[in-house]
């Protein structure tokens, strides 16, 4: 069950204090959707999760993602989030894990190339490398994800090279406002 995949996320929050989903909100009707939360905690990184088996798979995505190809940009998973994360935004407040701002930066709906449903993106998911095509406000298009080292949860996020690549264009410093509330995580400083 989903369920269980949510217990390091249920463990890393305790106290229920931190504003964060718990779960419980029936999401799960969602499926094929993604977003990348902008996350200005104790390092400054951007949230890619991907709904898969009834939760949101969660990488940790250090420089954002990229919309050129040459790009390999580190993604490090992390614990499986529950599916009414997709869309939180907020401020986690000090002395809880993940501490700081939570910006929605970009969200939308992805598909799987030819011939690969959702069992098969589970199992790629676990093989360590699967391919999606992103249909999100500011990053669209294929990309692909390679673990590359499997003790320390490190991947690679690639765009793949299709029509929506442009090496000219960074989603990240030029679009920085939510896609929810139209704030700026210095908006959000300034609360």
């Amino acid at each position: 069950m989903a369920h269980d995949n949510l217990k390091e996320y249920r463990e890393k929050r305790k106290g229920g204090n931190s504003g964060e989903p718990d779960g419980t909100r029936n999401t799960d009707n969602r499926k094929n959707v993604f977003s990348f939360q902008e996350h200005a905690a104790s390092t400054h990184h951007y949230d890619f999760r991907l709904a898969c088996d009834g939760v949101l798979k969660s990488w940790s995505v250090p420089k954002g993602p990229s919309t050129d190809p040459r790009d390999k940009r580190l993604a490090i998973q992390t614990e499986d989030h529950p599916m009414d994360y997709l869309d939180f935004e907020g401020t986690i407040p000090e002395g809880n894990y993940g501490a700081g701002n939570v910006l929605l930066w970009d969200m939308g709906t992805y598909d799987l190339p030819e011939n690969t449903d959702q069992d098969a993106l589970s199992e790629s998911i676990d093989k360590g490398h699967f391919k999606v095509i992103l249909h999100g406000k500011k990053v669209q298009g294929g990309y692909a994800m390679t673990r590359i080292d499997e003790e320390k949860n490190h991947w690679l996020l690639v765009k793949r090279d299709d029509e929506e690549a442009d090496a000219r264009r960074n989603p990240v410093s030029t679009e920085p406002e939510s896609v929810k509330s139209e704030k700026t995580i210095k908006d959000m400083d300034n609360e």
